[in-house]
Order: structure tokens, then sequence, then C-alpha cells
């Protein structure tokens, strides 16, 4: 027997237009790559993104073409994630950190037919653009004065269009998003997400026990809008109607620094060279925070002398994350249970340096050479494997299928253990791992140990 209950398809727009409804005057704040703070609510956003979405259509963008971005975290970037997945386009948001050869593979590769850039890449997507196969329409996203010549211009198309506009009806298990991987290892692979598969992701990072996010929260993604859907922020932020500050690209000690007390922002994510930028700041000027609450690390394992130093300048607590683009990206958080209240300062931060534990959604397990699953002891040391409704079951065009097992979980390629409460720590990457007298040897520990010394401020463990 089915339920009779409403079958409402999960949809990225639906996101933006409850904002817009019950958040409209809630702004979005924006370091603008032309210099000035740009800011406004909600419900201005939606109208744009209507226009923007209108704007595409008139240029032949159809349901299922790949759109592409080479750009910062913005309010016109932000405008994008609604208006070409709104109209059941994909949005490729490329790397500009990839090299020339592999930022025109991954446009081939994705068979994108617009490409919508910030002015500061003019220079490189004029070179780059008449090497992309598939690219037929470019598209400078700023306004006319600041334009460059020979190209349309966004302020200009969205000003063409009211924003008297349906979202029409799609699927939720329409692909929405592609973002490839860095490409370590060969040309990068397409991670393509879905509507159902962002919106699920977007809710879960906003409950209390990830992200713990409300109406009532200033959140300031450094993770650039181009990397995993900037952790999904710019989604999960308008579905509770937080005030959402954009760094555009300064993300320099002080620039950080600056938006963070004008903005009274309470939430932070990022890698952890940013904080250690703005901690070098504050040191610098003297200078204090008194409105962040949380600073979410991922990217890399932030050492317990980074943890330390941040939450002392930043004067927010950490929560480790770990990710992947797979996994849209969130994986596991850092969040204490309730049963480590009152545990002395060095056990919780023995327990910061792990990547966290797993939230519904991301089922985990760690499994040995022979595939076998090992026990949840803490001690046990095995190939990560995951799977869930976020978790990219394939890679666009089948590319790097032995990365997924034939019983339905993905291989991370990361070197871990589980403990008995549920908390993962990566001890390596499987390519990353040393052996040494017939014993491995975890890089983590060897960079955390480097680290522990005063003098030393970032280190890297490289086998030889």
């Amino acid at each position: 027997m089915l339920a009779l209950m409403m079958d409402r398809p999960l949809t990225l727009p639906s996101i933006l237009e409850h904002a817009a409804l019950y958040h409209a005057g809630r702004e979005v704040v924006t370091r603008t790559v032309e210099g000035p703070i740009h800011r406004y609510g909600y419900k201005d956003a939606l109208a744009r993104a209507k226009q923007m979405a209108k704007a595409l259509l008139a240029l032949g963008v159809k349901p299922g073409d790949r759109v592409a971005t080479l750009a910062w975290s913005t309010h016109r970037h932000f405008e994008l994630y609604f208006a070409v997945t709104g109209v059941g386009a994909i949005l490729h948001t490329i790397n500009p950190r990839l090299h020339d050869d592999q930022i025109v593979w991954v446009a081939d590769h994705a068979e994108d037919s617009v490409l919508l850039f910030d002015i500061s890449f003019a220079e490189q997507v004029a070179k780059l653009a008449p090497r992309m196969q598939t690219v037929k329409t470019v598209i400078a996203m700023t306004d006319a004065a600041h334009a460059p010549a020979g190209v349309l211009v966004y302020e200009e198309l969205l000003a063409a269009q009211t924003p008297e506009f349906v979202w029409p009806e799609l699927d939720e298990r329409q692909a929405s998003g592609l973002c490839y991987t860095s490409g370590t290892t060969g040309n990068p692979k397409g991670v393509l997400y879905g509507h159902r598969s962002t919106v699920l992701h977007a809710l879960a990072l906003a409950l209390p026990d990830a992200f713990d996010l409300s109406a009532r929260d200033v959140v300031m993604p450094c993770a650039q809008m181009y990397h995993a859907n900037a952790w999904c922020t710019p989604y999960a932020a308008p579905l509770v109607g937080a005030k959402l500050v954009l760094p555009g690209r300064a993300l320099d000690g002080a620039s950080i620094a600056e938006l963070i007390a004008a903005e009274d922002v309470t939430f932070l994510l990022g890698v952890p060279t940013i904080w250690v930028g703005v901690a070098d700041h504050l040191d610098q000027t003297g200078g204090r925070l008194t409105s962040v609450r949380t600073i979410a690390i991922g990217g890399s394992a932030p050492t317990a002398a980074l943890i330390t130093r941040v939450e002392e300048r930043l004067g927010g607590k950490v929560r480790q994350i770990w990710g992947m683009t797979e996994t849209s990206p969130l994986g596991v958080i850092n969040t204490p249970l309730p049963t480590h209240a009152g545990e002395d300062p060095q056990a919780t931060l023995q327990r910061k340096l792990k990547q966290g534990r797993g939230l519904w959604g991301v089922e985990l397990r760690i499994v040995d050479e022979d595939g076998r699953e090992l026990p949840r002891d803490g001690k046990s040391t095995g190939a990560l494997q995951v799977r869930g409704p976020w978790v990219s079951s394939a890679y666009f065009k089948q590319d790097g299928a032995a990365a997924f097992t034939d019983d339905g979980w993905f291989d991370t390629g990361d070197i871990a253990t589980i403990d008995p409460e549920g908390y993962l720590r990566l001890t390596d990457r499987a390519k990353d791992v040393i052996k040494s007298g017939g014993e491995w040897i975890s890089t983590l520990d060897l960079e955390e140990a480097a680290c522990s010394h005063p003098a030393v401020a970032m280190a890297a463990a490289v086998g030889m």
C-alpha cells in the first residue's frame, strides 16, 4: 500500500522561493569582483534569478544543457545556482585553479554550451574559449561599464527580462550540477549532482549536529562556489533564512577579517590556510572578532596547534569536517556527544583531531584488502568506503568506474579508522601510505608531530 501524501518534487528553486517569501529582506552580501560591497534581500535575489533564467532560455539553453561558470563567490554566481538549475539545465562550476589545458578539457568533456565568467578571468577566457569545442555563447558576469569587448553582458541580458516567471516542473532526480575533481592523477572526473540529492544534502547540512544553521545565523563560506557547491551553503543558507556573506575573490586574512567584523558573521567554513591567514592578520593588527560561533574546517586535516590558535584568535569553536566532491561534499562532522560534557581540554582537543561522526544520509565502512569489513574499534585501519543519497554512484560519462564497488559503495581512496563512538579518523590517502620495516606509518601522525613544535606553522610528510 502506498502512502496518501502529496508527491511534490524536491527541487532547488523551491529553496529560493521559500527564502523570498519568508525571509524576503534577509541579506546576501558580496564583496564584488569590481570592488564595492553589494547587498540585497532574498526577494530581490529570486527576481534576478528568474530574469536570468528567462535570459538563458532566450539564448537557447535547454533542459540537460551544461552551462559553465568560471567565477568566484558572488551574488551573480548565487543567482546562477538557481537560474541554471531551475530551467532544467546543469550548472558546471569550473575550478579556475586547474591549469589551462584541463579547463579546456573539462569544458569539452562536459560539452558546455554557455560559459559565464568573472572579469578577473577575462584574458584567460579570451585565450581559452576559442579552444573549447562546444561553447557557443560567452557572457561576462558584470555590467556594461566593466565588460570586455566582444562578449554578452550579464546585467544587460538580465535587464532585458522581467521577473514574472514560473519555474518548469522538474523531476527531482534530474541533474542539477556538475563539478570535476581536482585531477591529481590523470584528467579530472565529473561528479553529477541532482535536485533531490542536493536538497537532501542542504537539509542535512543545517541540522544541529551538522552545521546547526538557522535564520539567526550569518554564514560566510570561504570555500569558493566553484568547488562542490561551496560546501552547499548557498543552498543551506536560504533554506533556513540565514544571512549569506560571499567574499568574492578576496580570501586574504585582512579582507576576510574585515567582512567577518562588518557583517557579524557567526558561521565560517574553509580550508586551514584561510584561517592561518586570518589569525596572522589579527596577530599583526591586535584585532579581535566577537561574533564568530563556529569555524568548520575541511579540505585537509588541521593540527592540534592550528585548532588551538584558530579558536583563540577567531573566537569560535572549530568543527572539523570531512567530505569529497563525490559526497556533495559533507561526509562526517566533528560534533561532540552529550557524554563529552565536562571532559578535560586535552581530551576535547584530541577528539577534534578526528574528522567527525557520521550523520544520517552517509553510511561509512572500512574494509581490508579482500573487501572484508573491519571492526569499529578505533584501531583497525582499512580503506574507507561510503554510500548514501548524496554520494555519487558513478562518474560523468562513466570515467573511473573502478572507484565504485559491485555492492554499491564508493571507495574514497582514504585509509581510516572508526572508533566505537562512530568517529572517523583518516590516517592517509591510499596513494600516500608509508611502510617501513613492515609497519604502516601515518603521514598525518608525522605532520601532527612536526606541527606540535611552536616554530612550525604547517607541515607535509611525503614518502620517498
